[in-house]
């Protein structure tokens, strides 16, 4: 019973992201937003609000899940086969939801990207840093033309009403009076994008849209929420998958994931794990190290692949993974040894300590994955 549930909820819930997300994308195609933002923001190339470095490599564990994503690649391992009846529907379960993530990516960048610009930082720059980058914003409205009089003045612009016009306390009012300044860590930003793009797919109709904008806010902050909780019940049970497996090495009754006692213990340790980690309230206690540890995962799962058609004698398709891995490795480790370097000048030592040990278990793989491939190359 307590399993039928569960998969009931789940599949629930599994409906309710897909039919957000096919309503997202159509919602973006009535709307045709046009992008605020310009291409390249030079006045936050070398460090800014959103991420910590240079443009390089920092981009390449920003922008992840809608293009690489390691935990995907971890979870689709165990959940895959459940959905499949026979090998020929791989390729649409596997191959397909990640050209469907892809799509997700691509309209999550459109919807922040066709947000006011003050609109926009306003949301993303965290309170206690607005000294630190005004400066920079006042440069950048400067030099997209925002800090004229006639740009300030909505009176005397075309489309007053228009979505493209709206100001912080606009969008505050719309939403039903929440505070949305200093709201970082992107859900705010999706789900404010994403109400105003519903809200300008409709203009069409005549119809008072904008007295539910605060309906859509808050459907999208709901969408979000579910998919978080889905991702960390996900999770956990890997997790949990995981660490009986160890323990299981040393207490062998351990390793039987249907044995209650043992099931209990490593669920209790996992939940406590991460549980702790955001005990503070903040995103940031291990927000920054989420995109080395993701993209590492990533690699982690290109280096199987290649070595999977190495041993199956099929060398010459390896270089399909083994070239997005070695990029992916580049990047991300690149961009992980810059980051140690700032948790130690800041002594954040539990995420020092969590993406030297994911750099070093993710660089160890990778050279016995190498030895492995190179004996079989070298037996041929």
């Amino acid at each position: 019973m307590a399993e039928s549930i569960r998969r009931a909820a789940k599949n629930s819930a599994i409906v309710a992201i897909s039919s957000t997300t096919i309503a997202t994308i159509v919602g973006t195609l009535l709307a045709n937003p046009v992008l605020a933002h310009p291409p390249i923001n030079e006045q936050f190339q070398q460090s800014g609000p959103t991420f910590p470095g240079s443009l390089f490599p920092f981009v390449f564990i920003c922008i992840m899940c809608g293009a690489i994503s390691g935990f995907h690649a971890l979870v689709a391992s165990g959940t895959t086969p459940k959905m499949i009846d026979k090998e020929s529907q791989v390729r649409m379960i596997g191959y397909g939801s990640m050209l469907m993530e892809g799509v997700v990516g691509v309209v999550a960048l459109i919807a922040a990207a066709a947000l006011p610009v003050p609109l926009y930082y306003d949301i993303n720059v965290a309170l206690a840093d607005v000294g630190k980058y005004q400066p920079q914003l006042n440069k950048l409205y400067d030099d997209l033309g925002l800090n004229t009089p006639a740009a300030k003045d909505r009176m005397h612009q075309a489309q007053v009403e228009s979505v493209q016009h709206l100001d912080l306390a606009d969008v505050e009012k719309m939403v039903g009076g929440e505070a949305l300044r200093g709201r970082t860590g992107g859900a705010v930003t999706l789900a404010v994008s994403m109400a105003l793009i519903f809200t300008k797919a409709l203009e069409w109709t005549a119809l008072p849209v904008q007295a539910v904008v605060k309906y859509w806010y808050h459907f999208a902050i709901m969408f979000e929420a579910l998919f978080i909780l889905t991702t960390i019940d996900a999770g956990t049970r890997i997790a949990r998958f995981i660490l009986q497996d160890a323990m299981g090495k040393i207490i062998p009754k351990f390793g039987q994931t249907n044995w209650l006692p043992g099931s209990m213990l490593a669920t209790f340790l996992v939940t406590l794990g991460w549980g702790w980690l955001v005990a503070g309230g903040s995103i940031t206690t291990i927000w920054s190290m989420f995109g080395i540890a993701n993209q590492l995962l990533a690699v982690a799962a290109l280096a199987v692949v290649t070595s999977m058609l190495v041993n199956r004698g099929k060398l010459r398709y390896a270089w399909l993974t083994l070239l997005p891995m070695l990029f992916v490795t580049t990047t991300t480790m690149y961009a992980g040894s810059l980051l140690i370097r700032r948790f130690m000048a800041s002594d954040n030592w539990l995420n020092f300590g969590l993406t030297l040990f994911v750099m070093t278990s993710v660089g160890l793989l990778l050279m016995m994955a190498a030895a492995h491939c190179l004996k079989i190359i070298l037996k041929k």
